[in-house]
């Protein structure tokens, strides 16, 4: 004989968390940090400058570059809100090894060794966040890499203005040419190019088409 039926509890599913927001977080009164505003070309710290910070772009972009015993630069990172740097002090590197420069009014936020240090090692969400910016961060820089070692300086310099333009940044013909690692009179005679065939337009200001993505698919 059956025994009396069990009614089933309806499942109500796994509750999904909200995405951790980690500007909100960072913003919040609890947590110490200083907030700087930056203008247009305003050094942030200059390579061999103590390290001592984090920081975090709430707005604006920045330049990452280097410097090398000849004087020549080379732009290594081009930094958009919701990215880190600085980050190297946590492994208790004593000097920044480049410098970072506000590309456009920016506004910083600013953290010391310590109370990151700390953070990370109370709040499990900020220490995901962080861990999944530095893993996007190396990704970015291996993409760099082989990009200057395989790729011709008129396919680099197509990749770099399409990356300009994803990032809505507009900048001069040095800062490409220390990017992708040429002459500026070298950048000056690809954009000509590049207009002529009319994958850009330049007045002043770079108008970049999504047709110039076939100079960088283009083997």
């Amino acid at each position: 004989m059956l025994g009396p039926m069990k009614r089933k509890t309806p499942s109500r599913g796994t509750r999904k968390l909200p995405a951790f927001d980690a500007e909100t977080f960072l913003s919040s009164p609890g947590v110490a940090k200083t907030i700087l505003e930056y203008g247009r070309g305003e050094v942030i710290f200059t390579q061999g400058d103590a390290s001592k910070h984090v920081m975090y772009i709430q707005a604006g972009g920045v330049k990452l570059s280097v410097l090398s015993k000849t004087g020549r630069e080379a732009v290594v990172a081009l930094l958009v809100p919701g990215d880190f740097f600085g980050e190297a002090c946590l492994s208790s590197q004593p000097v920044r090894m480049g410098s970072a420069t506000a590309m456009i009014p920016s506004t910083i936020l600013r953290m010391g060794r310590g109370s990151m240090v700390r953070l990370l090692h109370k709040q499990r969400a900020m220490s995901d966040r962080f861990i999944s910016h530095m893993l996007a961060r190396n990704i970015r820089i291996e993409e760099d890499l082989i990009d200057q070692l395989f790729n011709s300086s008129e396919k680099r310099l197509a990749r770099a203005l399409l990356l300009l333009a994803r990032y809505g940044k507009q900048d001069s013909q040095e800062t490409l040419a220390e990017m992708i690692g040429t002459t500026r009179s070298r950048v000056n005679f690809f954009l000509n190019k590049f207009r002529n065939l009319g994958f850009i337009e330049y007045n002043g200001e770079f108008k970049i088409n999504s047709s110039l993505l076939s100079v960088v698919l283009h083997d």
